[in-house]
């Protein structure tokens, strides 16, 4: 089981949601913290309620620039939690190519810049422990997500290859794929959401994972079910049931 007391992390998305949960989750396991998002205030309120010592680093993964800043304040780190995201319900009908398109650079390719600041120092030294929040939504396509579920479905292809490339090197991919987690992003669904989870529900599951050495874990798993077994239905009887 992975010990976290004295361990430098870097998490990506740190202000709120599922990524507050889980910084006070790890920092009460005697992790050191680098708290990163885009607003400065969130992170230092949270920061003022965690135990020990963290870092605050402002850093926007949608920026070349921001990223390149933040990385080279960053330091030695032993792991990094990338859970940064955002969301706008969108059918194809209603394109919005802003909000489309930055879904893909928030989600998606904002994971690969922050990648880039600290794969480097991993492969060098042999060790390292990343962490990448997927999605039951990155399955398969779903009506409404437009970008979500595409750069979701992005991340979690991310989390695979690096497994392949990494399993025995001595650096450590974990893969996460959340339900709905209730935060200000899903308040923007009209639409019920089962299995909903608290924050904190979910941060102790993904904690329970982090501590494990399985590369994947889909949660909650009853609803999990649905999802992954939908990748062997043929689509004629796939868009029957979900389009």
């Amino acid at each position: 089981m992975r010990d976290f007391k004295g361990k430098r992390y870097w998490l990506v998305g740190a202000s709120e949601g599922l990524g507050a949960a889980l910084a006070s989750k790890l920092a009460a396991d005697g992790a050191e913290l680098i708290l990163s998002a885009r607003s400065e205030e969130r992170l230092a309120a949270l920061a003022a309620d965690l135990p020990g010592t963290h870092q605050i680093l402002p850093v926007d993964i949608g920026d070349d620039a921001s990223v390149a800043t933040a990385g080279a304040k960053l330091g030695d780190v032993d792991g990094v939690v990338l859970l940064a995201g955002v969301y706008w319900p969108m059918k194809a009908q209603d394109w919005d190519a802003d909000q489309a398109t930055r879904m893909a650079d928030i989600n998606f390719t904002g994971f690969l810049r922050a990648l880039g600041q600290v794969m480097p120092g991993f492969a060098a030294r042999g060790s390292g422990h990343v962490v990448i929040t997927g999605s039951l939504s990155g399955f398969r396509g779903l009506p409404g997500a437009i970008g979500y579920a595409a750069s979701k479905a992005g991340t979690m292809v991310l989390a695979e290859s690096m497994y392949a490339d990494l399993k025995g090197s001595g650096i450590d991919v974990q893969l996460a794929n959340p339900g709905f987690i209730r935060t200000r992003l899903t308040d923007k669904n009209d639409f019920t959401m089962p299995f909903i989870m608290e924050p904190d529900a979910a941060a102790d599951i993904m904690l329970r994972h982090m501590k494990s050495n399985r590369f994947k874990i889909s949660f909650p798993y009853g609803f999990s079910l649905v999802f992954r077994l939908s990748q062997f239905m043929p689509d004629w009887l796939y868009y029957r049931l979900f389009a």
